[in-house]
């Protein structure tokens, strides 16, 4: 209670901020230390596609959220409501609650207002879209199809609910209502990159003043045939076809890689200040540094392949921090399997590594091979991986590296042979996007 009365008082409002806290409900891990197990050891959470028919994209595995249930991470939620609600609007109303335990954040620890949520998702509620979109749209007569079709829309418009199920914004402002969040609650949508930019902006609200602590979610519920088809239609070597062995589907930086496999699920993180934190007791697993985002306005579609525009957005992110690129130990990568994803990255450390060999380049992991690919939730994989890869001082693997062909273009250290212990001082999340989008996130040891 005494940091609630000094921040109502509006003292030592700025300075540090840490990440206090992390929910995940993710394929295989619903608890940070579960998921902390995963992305540590690169222990896929892939498996065969069954949350719809792929139609006729070939895709054949992917990262499900399996066996969730809301109840038992939101214990108090009427259940009345809870029915009006999307899996995805109770999944990340679940990590948000997850990261506020994780963190100690309770509702007497912090003036309500002083509280803020800012989510991130690529497409919003997608699952239910599609799901209004195909129910029912299957018949063998034309009676039977406008039979369905009314059973279909009594199912998914009964209620009032309706209109929350189809607004992107609904899971973080539910959210906000059930844990009395009081601040700023709004919703990004950047494509792969934005969950940095909610985590940028969340750091910069509070370090203004503005808060005392916020809640940063992605949520990403993309297994949908709408998202197989859009992404397919970009050509070969985007989504992966891989059906003898899932956990092999992602295989980043490596010569037989033949793109990712998309995965569901929220992610939420728990920012503070840091006097705020040290008054409750906390240390925080890592100190956001700063966040640099950049868009290159050249092909939509498309990314800097020199290496040298990603490099330099590293360098003014480090700048920002008061670092150099000599003291980053760890690069938590983007890493999609896809051609030119891989190929940049490596560019890139050749771009900011220029008087090294390749040997000495800091090690670059990919973490898409653990869960797949959560678009708008993507980022926030990365930086609470990077986060708690600070706090135990290990690297996370690059899981199905080790047993495969390198392409020669990324043939150097990525954490190949499992997870790696070491001194770990300075790490950097890297995240690109559809849009010309480079977002470079610096989080250091709390």
């Amino acid at each position: 209670m005494a940091a609630l009365a000094e921040s109502t008082a509006g003292q030592n409002r700025g300075g540090p901020v840490l990440v206090t806290g992390i929910g995940v409900m993710l394929p295989g891990a619903t608890h940070v230390n579960e998921f902390w197990q995963d992305v540590r050891d690169g222990r896929s959470r892939l498996g065969p596609l069954t949350r719809c028919a792929p139609g006729p994209t070939g895709v054949r595995a992917a990262g499900e959220l399996r066996d969730f249930d809301h109840r038992k991470f939101l214990p108090d939620l009427n259940e009345k409501f809870a029915g009006r609600y999307t899996r995805e609007a109770l999944a990340a109303m679940s990590a948000v609650e997850e990261a506020r335990r994780d963190a100690g954040l309770g509702r007497g620890e912090i003036d309500p207002h002083r509280l803020s949520l800012i989510a991130s998702s690529s497409r919003g509620p997608l699952e239910w879209v599609s799901n209004v979109l195909t129910d029912g749209a299957h018949p063998e007569a034309a009676e039977a199809s406008a039979a369905r079709r009314a059973a279909a829309r009594k199912r998914h418009f009964a209620d009032s609910g309706a209109m929350l199920r189809g607004m992107p914004g609904a899971p973080a402002t539910l959210a906000a209502i059930h844990g009395d969040v009081r601040g700023l609650v709004t919703t990004l949508s950047s494509a792969c990159v934005g969950g940095h930019h909610a985590l940028g902006f969340a750091a910069d609200l509070i370090r203004s003043g503005g808060a005392d602590a916020a809640l940063v979610l992605g949520y990403e519920f993309p297994l949908t045939p709408l998202v197989f088809e859009s992404f397919t239609a970009m050509g070969d070597g985007v989504l992966s076809t891989e059906s003898a062995d899932p956990r092999r589907a992602v295989r980043p930086y490596t010569r037989d890689r033949e793109g990712f496999v998309f995965g569901e699920g929220a992610i939420a993180l728990c920012l503070e200040r840091e006097d705020h934190a040290r008054a409750r007791g906390v240390d925080g697993y890592a100190r956001v540094l700063s966040h640099r985002a950049r868009n290159e306005a050249t092909h939509p579609f498309g990314m800097d392949m020199s290496g040298k525009v990603t490099a330099s957005v590293v360098a003014e992110a480090l700048d920002d921090a008061g670092r150099a690129p000599a003291d980053v130990g760890w690069f938590c990568g983007h890493g999609t399997a896809t051609p030119k994803n891989d190929v940049a990255e490596s560019r890139m450390l050749g771009a900011l590594y220029a008087d090294r060999p390749r040997s000495a380049w800091p090690p670059l992991t990919s973490l898409k091979p653990v869960h797949g690919h959560l678009l708008g939730a993507t980022a926030l994989v990365n930086a609470a991986a990077t986060a708690l890869a600070l706090q135990h001082q290990t690297l996370c693997a690059t899981a199905n590296y080790a047993d495969s062909v390198p392409d020669p273009e990324c043939d150097h250290d990525h954490v190949g042979e499992g997870a790696r212990p070491g001194e770990l001082d300075l790490a950097v999340s890297l995240a690109f996007a559809i849009g010309s989008q480079t977002s470079v996130l610096v989080l250091g040891a709390a």
